[in-house]
């Protein structure tokens, strides 16, 4: 493992970082990576980056900031997207919302106090025929009511 900067990349992350160094469009194809690894974009995860890369910070920031897929705040062990495209929206999407923060006290963008669960409102997760759909760690749920809600949630505590 490679310390840089306060922060520990895996052997793995940092042969990726090298080889993309001087390749055009480097920037979010490594941010990416560091996301995969770390679960979400630090400070120090950042520094290391413009570090690495040679790149300005502010760079960093910029991209990562434009960027939705980017999270600047570590997510909870399982992080909850609920879908509000169009389709979803119409089909109830606030509403899972709505229950999540109902029964989690977890509003959009944030984790609980015990670090299980965080919760994002995301555009579209490729599902519209399944809507209103949720994901928790990766694993979609469709055609959610909130009567589903405590069920789904329970599976992940």
């Amino acid at each position: 493992m490679s310390d840089t900067n306060g922060i520990t990349f895996s052997p793995e992350l940092v042969a990726f970082i090298k080889e993309w160094k001087t390749k055009p469009g480097n920037l979010i194809m490594v941010l990416h990576k560091v996301q995969e690894e770390v679960g979400y974009i630090s400070r120090e995860a950042a520094d290391a980056v413009a570090s690495m890369l040679d790149v300005p910070l502010a760079t960093i920031w910029g991209v990562v900031s434009f960027y939705h897929f980017f999270k600047l705040t570590k997510p909870g062990k399982h992080n909850i997207q609920v879908c509000l495209g169009t389709a979803c929206y119409l089909k109830g999407g606030q509403s899972i919302i709505d229950e999540l923060d109902k029964q989690l006290h977890l509003p959009v963008g944030a984790v609980t106090d015990d670090g299980a669960f965080s919760l994002e409102a995301v555009r579209c997760v490729g599902c519209c025929g399944l809507a209103p759909v949720m994901t928790v760690g990766g694993e979609v749920f469709g055609k959610v009511t909130k009567d589903q809600v405590a069920g789904i949630i329970a599976k992940f505590s």
